[in-house]
């Protein structure tokens, strides 16, 4: 089993009422983009939707040493895949609700949303990936 899916899983065992299903299978699709020279800093898992009721679009969410990247696998055929590099980054919020919370990460094209995680991982995952954007980003600015 690959390293995605063990931190994906570790993920999940902290933060149970995080909903998601075939973590392994997501985890997969971002094992294959994952370059040699990228080292995995933290993995989690969630719904690529902006509903709290759409509970079918379960991802897995990887953030390495360059980038953050969206994998999720499609039930019959297929995946998609979705980068987001530190110089398209611009701004995170995040949405606690009565049960569960969203990630809105804003990119210059478009606007990616991680729902129905765990109230208690949204510190975590804030906290994760804006250190590596933060820190990556400093570097397109030279």
């Amino acid at each position: 089993m690959g390293r995605i899916y063990q931190m994906v899983k570790s993920f999940k065992k902290r933060y149970p009422n995080t909903i998601a299903w075939r973590i392994k299978k997501h985890a997969a699709v971002l094992d294959g983009y994952i370059d040699d020279d990228e080292k995995l800093l933290y993995a989690f898992c969630g719904q690529n939707n902006n509903d709290w009721y759409d509970v079918t679009s379960s991802c897995a969410v990887a953030l390495t040493s360059k980038r953050l990247l969206i994998g999720q696998k499609r039930v019959v055929w297929g995946s998609f895949y979705t980068q987001v590099t530190p110089d398209m980054y611009n701004d995170m919020h995040v949405y606690s609700g009565l049960f569960w919370g969203k990630i809105y990460i804003d990119t210059i094209k478009e606007t990616v949303v991680i729902s129905n995680l765990d109230k208690k991982s949204l510190d975590e995952i804030e906290t994760a990936v804006s250190k590596l954007m933060l820190k990556e980003k400093r570097k397109y600015r030279r």
